[in-house]
């Protein structure tokens, strides 16, 4: 599995207008409903849930968002590069500002699991990282997410 299984050109967004934590899972809720054809609700409610268990950024800036939906019948991911930083609970106290939200069919199992790890090996990559934070528009994201792993997973 890649990155390019999880994300589709059209699920970059490269410059998201967010204040908040809350606000930047609302508009990743929505952009992920017009996607996948789940409910804007479901998924917003999905997100809460799992920052509620402990927050999903990873440190570095970067934020993973996830969660399980019922009627989803394949991991999901969307990539959005936010405008300006925002916090996000991070364990580091870094503000957050590359976030990668993946949801996943609820038997997804170990699928799950190992998507998240590849995301966050992926993201955790200072000079992916940089990349990602250089690039102004969604193609530029999208080649830089499609690149090969450095070292071999």
């Amino acid at each position: 599995m890649t990155i390019t299984d999880l994300v589709a050109p059209e699920a970059v967004i490269p410059a998201l207008k967010v204040n908040s934590k809350k606000q930047a899972l609302q508009e990743l809720a929505a952009r992920a409903a017009v996607l996948t054809g789940q409910n804007e609700r479901a998924i917003f409610e999905v997100l809460l849930q799992r920052e509620k268990l402990g927050t999903t950024a990873v440190g570095y800036g970067v934020a993973i968002p996830h969660g399980k939906l019922p009627k989803l019948d394949k991991l999901f991911g969307l990539f959005a590069r936010l405008e300006r930083p925002i916090d996000f609970e991070a364990m580091d106290g870094q503000p957050v500002d590359l976030v990668f939200l993946l949801l996943a069919p609820e038997g997804a199992g170990a699928d799950h699991l190992k998507a998240l790890a590849r995301i966050a090996r992926l993201l955790r990559d200072l000079d992916v990282a940089k990349k990602l934070r250089a690039s102004r528009d969604a193609q530029a994201i999208y080649s830089v997410l499609a690149l090969p792993p450095a070292t071999a997973a």
